[in-house]
C-alpha cells in the first residue's frame, strides 16, 4: 500500500512558519513516574513560556487518552502505540512552528529514542521529572498506586513494570526537593536559549 502514498509538497515551509512566529520549534518532553509532577510542571512551564510570547501547545497523557488515543488500553503494546501517536502529533505541531510540551510517563528509553529520532535530536528536550516512588505513592492523587498494589491494575510503572531513567536528559527536575516556581524559573531560563530565533 505504501507505493500508492505520495506526500504533497507545500509552498509554505516550516522555515517560513518559524520566521512568522519568531521561535524555534521544539518538543519539551516531561517524563517520570505517575504522581511525580509532570503535568503540574509542564502546565506551569507552558504558562511561563506563553507569558514571554512563545507560541505553545501542551499534550497531556490523560487528555489525549480521552480523544485521539481512547481506543488504546495500558498493555505494553498499546502504551508504545500511545507514545508513537503522540510523537507524530507533536512532529506535525512542530512543523507548524509551535513549541510542544508533552507530559507522559513514557517509561521506556526505546520509545523516547524513537521520538528523538523522529523530531530531531537537537529539538527533543527531555525533562526527567525525578521523584522518589515513595513520595509519588504518598501523593497518589488518582488512586492508581493503591489499585496497582492490590493487583487491580497490571503492568503499572514503578510497581510491576519498570521505569527506565533517561541517560542524558536536557534537565532533571527533582520535584520533591525544588519548589515549583523555582523549578519553572530554572527550566524556562535554560529553554529560552534553545527556543529564541
Amino acid at each position: 500500500m505504501q507505493e500508492n502514498i505520495h506526500p504533497s509538497k507545500f509552498k509554505i515551509t516550516q522555515e517560513l512558519r518559524q520566521q512568522a512566529l519568531g521561535q524555534n520549534p521544539a518538543l519539551i518532553w516531561f517524563t517520570g513516574l505517575s504522581g511525580s509532577g509532570k503535568s503540574t510542571l509542564a502546565n506551569a512551564t507552558e504558562q511561563a513560556l506563553h507569558g514571554q510570547g512563545y507560541h505553545t501547545y501542551l499534550l497531556d497523557g490523560d487528555n489525549v487518552r480521552t480523544g485521539l488515543n481512547r481506543d488504546l488500553n495500558f498493555s505494553k503494546e498499546d502504551r508504545v502505540e500511545n507514545i508513537r501517536r503522540i510523537a507524530e502529533v507533536a512532529h506535525l505541531m512542530m512543523d507548524a512552528g509551535l513549541i510542544v510540551l508533552s507530559a507522559f510517563i513514557s517509561p521506556f528509553r526505546s520509545d523516547r529514542e524513537m521520538i528523538r529520532e523522529l523530531v530531531g535530536s537537537g529539538r527533543f528536550l527531555e525533562i526527567h521529572v525525578d521523584c522518589p516512588l515513595k513520595i509519588c505513592e504518598e501523593r497518589d492523587v488518582k488512586g492508581l498506586y493503591q489499585k496497582a498494589r492490590k493487583g487491580l491494575i497490571k503492568d503499572f510503572t514503578g510497581i510491576d513494570s519498570p521505569y527506565e531513567t533517561p541517560e542524558s536528559p536536557f534537565r532533571v527536575i527533582k520535584t520533591a526537593e525544588v519548589p515549583l516556581d523555582l523549578a519553572v524559573h530554572q527550566l524556562v531560563e535554560a529553554l529560552d536559549k534553545k527556543l529564541k530565533r
